[in-house]
């Protein structure tokens, strides 16, 4: 998440306009919570039970579940639990999209598995839920998010605050707001992140290094604390056989006093070693974890990295190919391999790129027929749209759940192909049909 201010304030008006938003979907019967779609209602309006007493995820609005499971967990802790309740997914082969949408879902259908979810969001985050308790009213609530935001700790106060008993609707809209937009600025610190790779690798090599000396010392301190061991056993057993000797020449109470001093200080000795030894297992142990954690984040900003170099790559080739076509005399421009008519449905996306993609698929000779996924046009459109169809796509970042899982449900009955693209950007579609033309030019 990056380091970003929040808001300092939100006008009344704003969350009047967001509430009366929600009323006129909600009257109009609209379906789906598209990108930017109007702040959901959050919580029902509070009685004394639950002014006296932290929210649940339960209490809240469904539509805040994907923000909190999203913010508020790993994809790590949610590969953990979900499988156990969501009995059809692979837990090794899932996908972490996959992970988070049957999550999303097991919180909205409530029973156990919602209240597991909320178990381990209030013990991940239970120090920042238990300093955001002290918040008397409203506005030191909001101060405590505030401060939160700018200092880059959301995952925990945006909990905190969604659950807190002094927290009003306009509050928790800020509060899902700034989240929100939070969200937007993933695509846009691309850059910053390969950079920060290059620096994690330099990280984990270093770490990898520190960890290997630190292995070897743990080995020569155990084997140092097995020779004191056994020395001083070997120790014992001479005192002992001396024992019979030595007490002809000084009194047996004496002897027996210095022997006990001599096995209470090898005792100590032992105890003190032991517990050396537990400590420095107890540091390699979490310096390991450590190690995994930073492998598993190189992994994922690995994989943006390459998805993102593939799109730029593909989009600079379809305009280095458009743009030699234009210099053809009587030939037609086109950034995309030859479609030769067929048929492409885009559920969801933005209106601005639909436009431009709509023109790229007619100048290579398909046709794109465009479905926001629900927000505005209906359901049935979809339905009759889909016959038409021999490629389906739809981007990940801008499509609500159902829409989604509606769309691929509809799309394995009729047998056709579905591929979900990376973001709503007009790269992520030039890279898709680029990818398919070129596959489909090799099995040719």
């Amino acid at each position: 998440m990056p380091h970003l201010p929040g808001n300092t304030a939100s006008p009344p008006n704003h969350v009047q306009r967001m509430m009366a938003g929600m009323a006129a979907r909600a009257a109009t019967g609209a379906s789906g919570d598209g990108c930017c779609a109007p702040v959901p209602t959050l919580v029902t309006a509070p009685n004394a039970a639950s002014r006296a007493r932290r929210s649940r995820l339960s209490d809240l609005d469904p539509h805040v579940h994907c923000s909190i499971i999203g913010t508020c967990l790993s994809t790590m802790e949610l590969r953990k639990l979900v499988p156990r309740y969501a009995v059809l997914l692979d837990r090794k082969t899932a996908s972490d999209l996959d992970i988070h949408h049957a999550a999303v879902e097991l919180s909205t259908a409530g029973g156990a598995a919602v209240k597991e979810l909320n178990k381990a969001l209030d013990t991940r985050h239970a120090l920042t839920v238990r300093r955001f308790k002290n918040a008397a009213d409203d506005a030191a609530l909001r101060a405590l998010w505030q401060a939160a935001l700018a200092n880059g700790d959301v995952a925990g106060a945006y909990w905190a605050v969604m659950t807190h008993p002094a927290g009003g609707v306009a509050l928790r809209g800020l509060a899902f707001g700034d989240v929100h937009m939070l969200s937007h600025l993933v695509g846009a610190s691309n850059r910053a992140d390969i950079r920060r790779l290059a620096a994690l690798e330099k990280e984990n090599d270093a770490l990898k290094e520190q960890g290997g000396r630190q292995q070897a010392r743990q080995h020569e301190m155990s084997a140092h604390h097995e020779h004191v061991v056994r020395q001083l056993e070997q120790q014992v057993a001479q005192l002992t056989g001396r024992r019979g000797q030595q007490l002809a020449a000084v009194g047996a109470a004496d002897e027996l006093a210095r022997l006990r001093d001599t096995l209470a200080d090898g005792a100590r000795q032992i105890a003190l070693h032991t517990a050396r030894r537990s400590d420095a297992e107890q540091k390699l142990q979490q310096q390991e974890d450590a190690l995994q954690t930073l492998r598993a984040a190189q992994q994922r900003m690995q994989e943006d990295a390459d998805a993102a170099r593939a799109e730029i790559e593909a989009l600079e080739q379809a305009l280095e190919r458009a743009l030699a076509q234009s210099q053809q005399p009587g030939a037609s421009a086109s950034a995309l391999p030859r479609l030769n008519g067929i048929c492409v449905v885009y559920v969801g996306g933005r209106p601005s790129s639909s436009t431009m993609l709509g023109q790229m698929v007619a100048a290579a000779g398909g046709e794109l027929l465009v479905h926001d996924g629900g927000i505005e046009d209906r359901r049935g459109l979809l339905a009759a749209m889909l016959p038409r169809a021999q490629m389906v796509v739809f981007p990940v970042d801008c499509i609500s759940h159902n829409a989604m899982h509606v769309t691929r449900q509809a799309c394995a009955w009729l047998g056709i192909a579905c591929h979900p693209l990376r973001t709503a950007s007009v790269a992520s579609f030039v890279e898709l049909m680029r990818r398919l033309g070129v596959a489909a030019a090799s099995a040719a």
